[in-house]
């Protein structure tokens, strides 16, 4: 089959440059498992419904398995002048079986098959990502055993505030890619409508059983309006979204971590083979993966707003601009990807430097925020208290000294409730151990968050 699949009309072959300017086949041949699936499931419903006879629904559904282990073995031939997969495919399948096979897109158009292709690649994307957000909450909660005997200061502005356990961090980013899990897990709801069908933008006149080819699919209802269905891509978008920001949140723990493997710092050490060296400066030992990670965010966010700007003037039903749609969407599927692949290796790697964190764990007047909440136990008004804890800290820095070294005596001389049991909240680990709220940094609550996550990950197993 080498007439144009739409050619019946047109008396000029299409120019060359044209071809190679319309051609997606060298991006979306990678729809071709899901383009069969959709093609067998078509042709079921045609049998059931009479449209096609049993045998010739057999040797449509035997030809396309053939055609797609073809595919997947590198043995099949791509040419541009076939446009996309769709064609490929069903050219193929017609020079094989001849007229039984110009009878399987009966009832469908090319519109209504790329965006079935389309959700059925989605679906399998979201089920692939969110495996892999689940080795990496996975790999953070294998940490925290080890790691809930170290603190860390907590930061705002990049300034130090409180003191939390290190496992309180580890959670953090468990929560935030429970999120983006949750948002794949509602996104999908939309992906699992079906366009089967839905034709070009009309539907048809012939009896096929759109309900039938959405059970064939496996998925949940078939979509309710033609003409809107044949141009919805908000389910594209929406997965993009999901990807831009799981990329962000990627991007916001590289970048914690870049912070903390710092001479400055002094946090953190990544193993060798994730890091690089210099060209020049022999002692360097570079973030490099990390740093990667961070910026490809930017690519995965530039995709999301591609789509934007693809749709945002198009009118009702199909229009070719749509076929840019997979360019945005494969490229942020297999950055966000690259990046899961790699980050559970380097969460389960990366060591603690406790004897740094400890060495520098006073400075900065973390115990500041539970004397001023002592004070408030003490029956001092709470912006009393805050003011009379920010004098504190500047007479500690006048005499370049800590809140705990102030006597008895100078902390009575600026506020009289206070007596010598401050000294039992005084210090980073009298400060973290004070903590109690739920979901708060201090040990107790920490040790229930994370036996609540490790019974999560397992439930997962």
């Amino acid at each position: 089959m080498t007439q144009k699949a739409w050619g019946g009309r047109f008396q000029e072959k299409t120019d060359p440059g044209v071809e190679t300017f319309t051609e997606s086949i060298s991006f979306d041949a990678r729809l071709a498992e899901v383009d069969i699936i959709g093609s067998q499931a078509h042709a079921r419903m045609l049998a059931e419904v009479g449209l096609i006879t049993d045998d010739e629904c057999r040797q449509m559904v035997e030809t396309l398995d053939a055609i797609g282990a073809e595919i997947a073995a590198g043995e099949f031939e791509f040419r541009t002048e076939l446009e996309d997969i769709h064609m490929h495919i069903e050219s193929a399948l017609i020079a094989r079986i001849g007229d039984i096979g110009r009878k399987l897109h009966t009832g469908r158009s090319r519109n209504d098959q790329v965006a079935t292709d389309l959700k059925l690649y989605v679906r399998e994307a979201i089920s692939h990502v969110d495996h892999l957000l689940i080795d990496l909450q996975k790999a953070f909660v294998e940490r925290g055993e080890h790691d809930i005997d170290v603190m860390l200061p907590g930061y705002t502005h990049l300034q130090r505030a409180q003191p939390v356990v290190a496992t309180h961090y580890w959670l953090a980013y468990c929560e935030k890619f429970d999120r983006d899990r949750g948002r794949l897990n509602d996104c999908l709801e939309r992906v699992q409508i079906s366009s089967l069908g839905a034709a070009a933008l009309a539907g048809t006149s012939l009896p096929i059983d759109r309900h039938r080819s959405c059970e064939l699919l496996d998925m949940q209802i078939p979509a309710a309006n033609s003409l809107d269905v044949s141009s919805d891509r908000d389910f594209l978008v929406e997965f993009l979204f999901d990807l831009a920001l799981i990329a962000t949140h990627l991007s916001g723990w590289a970048e914690e971590w870049i912070l903390w493997c710092t001479t400055e710092f002094g946090f953190l050490k990544l193993p060798d083979r994730y890091t690089t060296g210099s060209s020049i400066m022999p002692q360097k030992r570079n973030p490099d993966v990390l740093e990667l990670v961070r910026g490809k965010s930017a690519r995965v966010i530039a995709d999301l707003q591609q789509a934007f700007v693809l749709l945002k003037g198009l009118p009702m039903a199909y229009n070719r601009d749509l076929q840019e749609d997979k360019l945005a969407l494969f490229d942020a599927y297999d950055t966000v990807v690259s990046c899961l692949q790699l980050a559970p290796a380097i969460v389960r790697g990366a060591v603690l430097q406790r004897e740094s964190i400890a060495a520098r764990l006073d400075e900065g007047f973390l115990d500041a925020t539970v004397l001023m909440e002592y004070l408030i136990l003490k029956g001092v008004p709470m912006r009393t208290a805050h003011e009379t804890v920010g004098g504190l800290v500047r007479m500690c820095e006048t005499k370049n000294q800590k809140l705990t070294e102030l006597t008895v005596a100078e902390f009575q001389a600026v506020c009289d409730k206070i007596d010598k049991d401050v000294y039992d909240v005084l210090g980073t680990a009298n400060a973290v151990k004070a903590l109690k709220s739920y979901g708060s940094g201090g040990i107790g609550p920490v040790r229930e968050q994370l036996d609540r996550w490790q019974q999560r990950v397992k439930d997962e197993e």
